[in-house]
């Protein structure tokens, strides 16, 4: 995990929230803070700037790639976003603590992705890299 954090800049957060109380704003706050490019997608806030980053509804969105996705969804949507991630061409995909999936986890094995699931990034950044 300390390999990925390293080498990764550029992070889509998938499942962004506006709101300062809720985990996902907290945890992109915190990647900007400690220099990563952070994308917000959420397709109910697509268009919304989200710390000072313009939100969109989906991956297929992103006119950048990305190495690694964030996921802040529940376990049942994170197959989908498994294949999404696929398709955009990212490194690694990120399953925040308390998602789990198994089929995000064959997929993302299948297409030689990293994959981790049920680990709080920014608990994680802050242990290895803090």
């Amino acid at each position: 995990m300390k390999r990925i954090l390293s080498n990764t800049r550029s992070i889509a957060l998938v499942g962004a929230s506006n709101r300062p109380d809720r985990a996902s704003y907290q945890v992109m706050e915190y990647l900007l803070q400690h220099g990563y490019q952070v994308y917000p997608v959420n397709p109910q806030l697509a268009g919304a700037v989200i710390l000072g980053q313009t939100c969109v509804a989906g991956l297929e969105d992103l006119d950048q790639p990305v190495q690694l996705v964030n996921v802040f969804r529940r376990g049942e949507f994170a197959a989908d976003i498994a294949l999404e991630a696929i398709e955009h061409e990212t490194l690694c995909l990120w399953l925040q603590e308390g998602i789990t999936s198994e089929q995000a986890a064959e997929s993302a094995a299948e297409a030689e992705l990293e994959y981790v699931e049920d680990r709080c990034i920014k608990v994680v950044h802050q242990q290895l890299l803090g």
